[in-house]
């Protein structure tokens, strides 16, 4: 679906839920109540902020007896074929966020990437692909790291593990931009970059990926990912260990400005293989 498109369904579902809602007699706080989220949650659906999750817009319907239109319109908004079904509500959260946390143990994170980078991890698993196709992943992508452009901009955290930097992906050219960009965005501090290099040995998580997301009105999630599948979790207990097991890969982390030595040292590296070949 066209980002156009989206945002019209997203508008659209806004100002229905304020029409039903209305029409039923309900303030903003008495319908979030019924559906187990803040006045304020219900508002920010309403202003198309923020895009609600299918299990609340199913609830929706049911306080309001409008027979199942939320849901239709909650699954045709996470129907954007350039996400995976598991990750489309992540990036919607993003856009929400007044905080993320995100510790990435062997690819750059999405919010990180430039153009060349992400084509390559695109083509790599996905080798048989138009280019069409390669292009509308990049670009959503892309999309995604406006987002740090605003002046509402969450605070961004990332933890990368020294892996990362060292894996020539898209060659060593590529490789040089990409941890330039990175290393600029440091310095501009419009991210706060640290890596866990190879020294430190185990780290708190080693299973892979870790993403944590915080909000203004709204409890914190955690979201895990695989090659092929994607967890988003908000259960408190789950959430906490997540946040514990972050605390821990900091601990194992350099400090900002060693991350920075080692990420710009690592550029020249693959820097100096390109002038060598």
């Amino acid at each position: 679906m066209a980002s156009g498109s989206r945002q019209a369904v997203w508008e659209f579902f806004g100002t229905e839920l304020k029409r039903r809602r209305e029409d039923a007699g309900f303030t903003q706080v008495e319908l979030g109540a019924r559906v187990f989220v803040s006045g304020a949650y219900i508002g920010q659906f309403e202003q198309a902020i923020r895009k609600p999750q299918l299990d609340i817009a199913q609830r929706i319907d049911e306080v309001l007896q409008t027979d199942g239109i939320f849901e239709r319109l909650c699954r045709k908004l996470i129907d954007d074929r350039r996400y995976a079904e598991y990750f489309a509500e992540v990036v919607e959260l993003e856009r929400v966020a007044t905080k993320i946390c995100e510790f990435a143990p062997t690819v750059v994170p999405g919010l990180l990437q430039t153009k060349a980078y992400a084509e390559a991890v695109t083509l790599a698993a996905n080798p048989f692909v138009t280019d069409e196709y390669v292009e509308d992943i990049v670009t959503a992508r892309l999309e995604r790291a406006h987002i740090l452009k605003d002046a509402t901009r969450p605070e961004y955290w990332v933890i990368l593990h020294e892996n990362v930097l060292r894996i020539p992906v898209g060659g060593r050219r590529e490789m040089t931009e990409q941890l330039g960009h990175i290393a600029g965005l440091m310095r501009e501090r419009t991210v706060w970059v640290t890596v866990i290099p190879y020294a430190a040995g185990a780290h708190a998580a080693m299973g892979g990926m870790l993403q944590l997301m915080d909000f203004e009105d709204a409890p914190p999630v955690a979201y895990t990912e695989t090659s092929f599948s994607g967890t988003l979790m908000d259960d408190p207990a789950v959430v906490k260990r997540a946040q514990r097991a972050y605390d821990l890969l900091r601990v194992a982390a350099l400090s900002p400005k060693a991350s920075l030595a080692l990420i710009e040292s690592a550029a020249e590296d693959h820097r100096r293989c390109t002038s060598t070949t």
